[in-house]
Formats: structure tokens, sequence, C-alpha cells
């Protein structure tokens, strides 16, 4: 007789075929069956008269045969009414039929059909319902709410159910590991009872709760999953607590060297900051720790007294960025603060010859170079570092998780990692998807920012944005134009790039307008937006090539055509190009009409709040953290039952559990992650 641990291919009639597919559903064991859950109920454990019948509703009805009829439409449709006993009708709508179904349909047979209702010209019908002949066939009724599970290619409704019922059969007879009863204190159902319940409702259990994912028994087994996810995190962070790296000795001369050449003070929250960073830098272990704060907060300062305690220790830093603009512009901001200290940077870029390649490599493997600043070429093999002992990835999300160790193996000892993001990480998905990370916010903007005033108009509306345009530029200060697209694109109906070049070109002949895309070579990139940055150009029409890491204090509008079609963290990163002077800035999100409720929501969000941690709460809820996590997935959208945007109020006692998980012995917390997170869901820092 087979067990829970035993593969899918010791149920008789399984095939190793059969086996490969349903491991797409992360179903490897008869164990996995258990946890491979609903996602929704029928109700078929009562009959509902057809007075009470409420379209749009699945129900099941038990009624009688009046008439059996083909329609004589273009395409073949099996027809059968049905009444009850107070002539209450239902059409029954067949597209697909054979004539044994027709032949087997007699006038004054008794069914039960369950399913949708539906309003039709002629009253309530049901498309293809499932039926049977109550007379000839075993009935559709049955004594628990019938459970619809996830499916893949090739699998039934009725085969996963005989599969899991046989799983359901072995747990009666078993004991399956229960790590949690003990720490719950009988504040939940066991294991096993939230298991057979949720497989098999019992009748009169409560659908509400059941279908909001509020029923006890499903709390039960999605704080069990949340805590499965943490665990794994703490444990990949203690096993990198356990490496050793370079201890570096706290040096303030750099340091004080460079407060006093900023023109500015920095925030509480800079400071603390880069307080938590000397802290962990200061220790023999490897620091990892997500720097986070929204757009215009002071990221890079922060990073760049970080690096000083590389440089004055003796070990070189990497800084690596997502694209070639934003490398450069860190080169840039990074360098404009670190020559003024006599510290040597290099560069290095996909996009170099091979001449000014070879000599920037020459400097990074001589030591030469103290701060080595590019994009993915970073991590190539023919890169080869004198002492790496620290990385700084901006944009982390935008890289692979092989990328980043990529990187990091390329130090003698394990370096010590920052990561920082410009998106700000909403606090569900910091503690499900980056609890391996320590984690610092700025959460305080610069003084003397201010708000940036936001406007949504119809595209019908453009002339007007040409007198804010001559305002704007006589007072001195210039404009971003932001388009979606390069090209004229009849599908997607939006403006494209170079129509809106040529429109303000021939309205503001007077003022220089230029234009930048991705498809300009790297020199005339680097060209228009030095000449950008140093007032020579008014109007600046843009892709959202300077979606990230491009600082124009003077520019004061920014223009966004087509806004609908971007997203909320896009949208307010692109807004965050302006607002960093001391002048009052505006940002006007254009649209095309009709917008959909989507597009209506996340331009009414941007309008409402310039607080990027809200929008990114308001991000998560609306596309989900699958969109939002981009390449750092780490199965999270993939859960089984749990959701951390449905469920975020059960993260803490997710975490409370988690870490008393860690006290456990080895084999009882891998068991627990072996559970719910499936095998090709590695998690990227095991190395």
């Amino acid at each position: 007789m087979p067990t829970l641990s035993d593969p899918l291919i010791s149920i008789s009639g399984l095939g190793k075929k059969t086996s490969e597919r349903l491991n797409q559903l992360g179903i490897y064991t008869l164990e996995h069956l258990l946890f491979h859950l609903p996602n929704r109920y029928q109700d078929k454990t009562r009959i509902t008269p057809l007075s009470e019948a409420q379209v749009g509703s699945e129900i099941l009805v038990e009624l009688t045969i009046d008439r059996i009829e083909e329609a004589p439409t273009r395409q073949r449709q099996l027809l059968c009414y049905l009444s009850d006993d107070n002539n209450q009708r239902l059409l029954l709508r067949f597209f697909h039929f054979n004539q044994y179904q027709k032949q087997a349909l007699v006038r004054g047979e008794t069914l039960q059909c369950f399913g949708e209702i539906k309003i039709g010209r002629q009253g309530l019908e049901m498309h293809h319902p499932e039926y049977r002949i109550t007379s000839k066939q075993s009935p559709l009724f049955e004594s628990t709410l019938t459970p619809v599970y996830p499916l893949c290619q090739g699998v039934t409704q009725n085969k996963l159910k005989q599969w899991i019922n046989i799983a359901l059969e072995l747990l009666k007879n078993t004991t399956i590991d229960d790590h949690f009863e003990k720490m719950a204190k009988n504040t939940m159902p066991s294991l096993s009872e939230a298991l057979f319940l949720l497989h098999h409702p019992r009748k009169g259990e409560n659908l509400t709760q059941i279908a909001d994912f509020s029923h006890i028994s499903q709390q039960r087994l999605i704080i069990e999953e949340l805590a499965a996810h943490q665990l794994s995190l703490k444990q990949v962070k203690l096993r990198r607590k356990s490496k050793i790296s370079n201890i570096l000795t706290l040096e303030t001369e750099l340091s004080e060297l460079l407060s006093k050449s900023l023109g500015f003070s920095l925030t509480g929250a800079q400071k603390r900051c880069i307080e938590e960073i000397n802290t962990d830098l200061a220790t023999q272990h490897p620091m990892l720790r997500l720097l986070q704060g929204d757009v215009g907060s002071g990221k890079t300062i922060v990073a760049v007294f970080a690096l000083l305690q590389a440089v004055a220790n003796g070990f070189q830093t990497a800084v690596m960025a997502p694209t070639e603009i934003l490398a450069r512009q860190h080169e840039q901001s990074f360098g404009e603060y670190l020559c003024k200290l006599g510290i040597t940077v290099a560069y290095l870029s996909g996009s170099q010859n091979t001449e000014e390649r070879n000599k920037q490599l020459h400097r990074v493997t001589s030591g030469e170079a103290q701060v080595v600043i590019g994009t993915h070429a970073l991590f190539q093999e023919s890169v080869s570092f004198d002492n790496l002992g620290f990385v700084i990835i901006d944009e982390q999300h935008k890289f692979g998780v092989h990328q980043r160790l990529s990187l990091a193996q390329k130090a003698k000892k394990t370096p010590h990692q920052l990561v920082m993001t410009a998106t700000p990480i909403p606090r569900s998905l910091t503690m499900s998807a980056y609890a391996d990370l320590d984690t610092s916010i700025i959460d305080e903007l610069p003084p003397g920012r201010q708000a940036i005033q936001t406007i949504a108009l119809s595209t019908n509306r453009k002339d007007e944005i040409i007198e804010k345009i001559k305002q704007v530029c006589a007072e001195g200060r210039q404009i971003y134009w932001v388009c979606t697209l390069i090209e004229e694109s009849e599908v997607l109906r939006a403006e494209s790039a170079e129509n809106t070049f040529t429109y303000l070109s021939n309205n503001f002949a007077d003022l220089r307008v230029m234009m930048i895309h991705g498809r300009l070579n790297k020199g005339d990139k680097e060209a228009i937006m030095r000449d950008f940055s140093q007032g020579k150009i008014n109007i600046l029409v843009a892709t959202t090539v300077i979606e990230v890491g491009v600082n124009v204090p003077n520019a004061s509008l920014m223009i966004v055509e087509n806004a609908e079609r971007l997203g909320l963290a896009q949208l307010h990163q692109l807004r965050g190009r302006v607002g960093r002077g001391g002048e009052k800035s505006v940002c006007v999100l254009m649209y095309q009409s009709p917008l959909s409720e989507s597009a209506k929501q996340r331009l009414d969000i941007l309008r409402q709040t310039c607080d990027g941690f809200v929008i990114a709460e308001k991000d998560l809820e609306l596309r989900g953290p699958g969109e939002v996590l981009g390449t750092q997935q780490t199965g999270i959208a993939g859960m089984k039952i749990a959701n951390i945007v449905r469920d975020a109020y059960l993260l803490k006692q997710a975490s409370y559990y988690s870490e008393l998980m860690l006290g456990e012995n080895e084999y009882a917390q891998n068991a627990l992650i072996q559970r719910w997170i499936d095998e090709d869901k590695s998690h990227y820092a095991n190395a």
C-alpha cells in the first residue's frame, strides 16, 4: 500500500506522462496532492427550486423533460425544455452533442442538472450543464460541497479528485507531521482536520468565509504556508551569516571630508541608514542589506558613504546598474563625490570598444580603480577584480539572481552587498519575498522638496499644454515630454516620440527641442542628456529611458503621453524626474479615452498622493506580487493557498511561527519547506 511520501506513479493507473504534467502544478508525491487545494466549490448539497434561482449562480435543480428539439440554426444546438411542479421553466442548451445524448433525453424523464443560471430570450437557461437521468444514473446530489481544483493540460477534474481522494484515504490511516499543532496550542484546527474540511466542506459550512478565504481551516493553512516561505528565507539568512567576510574597520576621515564637501545636510533617515550599514560592515559576516526609499530620497549619497568604508579599508567596490543610461548617471553622480576625495573610478559597459574596455579592465585588475561602475558587463568572465570587498546593486529587481551571485563570486571572500531600489516595496512583500535581507528605509525626503502637482488630462486637450510650456520656458525652466513608443503604431494608437518631436518643434521654433530614445547610439544619448543637464535643451522628448536615475533639478514640468499604458510604479518613477529643485513642479498625465477601470484607478491614485510607499501598496493590490517582484520572483505569486495581498493581516502570525520553527531540528524545518515550496522554485540565495 502506498504512503504519503511515495511518488505519484505509485498510484495505480497514474503513468509517468501524467506524473510529469502534475509536476507542473507542484505535485510530486501523494502528500503534495493533499496540499493541492480547491480554488472554489460547487454546492450540490441541496436542490434549489427554480423560483429561487438567481442569474449568475450555480445551482442543482431537479426537473421534468417537457420536450426535446434541434434548433434550426447555422450551429447545431440541442434544446431541452424542462419544468417543475409549479410550471416554472428552464431551457438546457447543448452546442456539442451526439445522437446517443439526444435519444436518452426522453419526455417525462426526471433530470438533475447542475450549472450556471443564465437569462435568454425565453427565460432561464443553462448551457452544457452537468446532468443525470435519475431513473438510469446515480444522482448529482452530494453530502458535502464539491471542490473545484486548478488543473493542467491533460488532467480532468474527475481524475484529479480521484487521486486526491486516494491521498485523503491514506491520511485517515496515517499520521502527518503537524509542526504547528503544539505551537498553536489548540487555537487552530489540526493539519488533518483542516485538509479534510477544505477538500470536502460539510453541508452547512460557512460558504461566505470559505469564498473569502477567511475560514479558520484556511487561515490555519495560509499561516503555515506563509511561515514556510519565511522560514526558507530565514534559513538562507542564517547560512549567509555563518559565512566569513572582511571586517571593515570604521574609518571617519573620508566620511568627514565628504560631509564637508556637500552643499546640503543629510536627513535623519539618511544618517540612520548609514549607521545601520556601517554596523553591518564592521562584522565578520557578509552584509546583505536592502536600501529602499522613495524617488529623490537620496539613496545615492548613502551608498557613497557606505563604499567609503570599503575604500578606506583597501577594498574595491563594484556598483552595478541594469541599464547603460543609469550606469552612466551613476558614473557621473558617484564620480562627482569621489573625485573630490581622490578616489579612482572605472567604468565598464557592453558597448565599449575593445581599446577602451581593455584600458578599464586593466585598471580594475591592477587595483588602480577603487570603485568600478557598470552594467551587466561587470559579472562577465573577463572581468577580474584585484580585491573586491563591497558590491552595490541598483534596481536589484531587474537583475536575475544568478547575475548578482556571479558578481559576488568574483571576490576572495563573500563580499558585503547593498541592494538598492527606487521602487518602494510594500511591507507584506518585504516580509514574504525579502525576509533574507536586512532592510534600511529612507522614509524622509530632503528639506525644501515640494509635492509635485499631478494632473490627468485627455489628449484632446493637448493644445492647453502649449500655453503651460510657454510659461515654464519663459521662467527659465525645462520640460520632459515622455512618449511610450518610438514609432507610429496603428494597433496601439499611441503617439510616437517622432510625431511629438515634430509637433513640438513646429510649435516652438524659438526653443531647442531634442529627442532621446533607446535606439540612439550611446554617444548621442550621452550628449543629449549632458546638454539637457546643462540647460542647453528646453524640451526633451523621451521614451521611458529616463525613468530612473536622471537628475536635472531645473526640470519642473513632466508630460507623459498615453499614461494609461504605464503601470503605477513606472509612472511614479517618471514623475520623480521633476520636483528635484526648489521650484514647484507639475506632472501632466495625458490619456486617451475611453479609460479602462484599472487605468482610471492608477491615474486617480497618482493624482491623490506622491507617497511612493502608498503607491507601492496600491500597485501590489492592482497587479499582484508576480508582476511587482519581476525577476526576483521566489514562488510568492504561485503559492498554494496564501495570497500576500489578501492575507497580509496574517503575516505577523506567520512570522511568529517561522521564528519558533527556527528552534526546531533541521529535518522538521526542511519537511515544512518542502511541503509548501515547489522543488523547481528553489531560492536564489543558496550560493
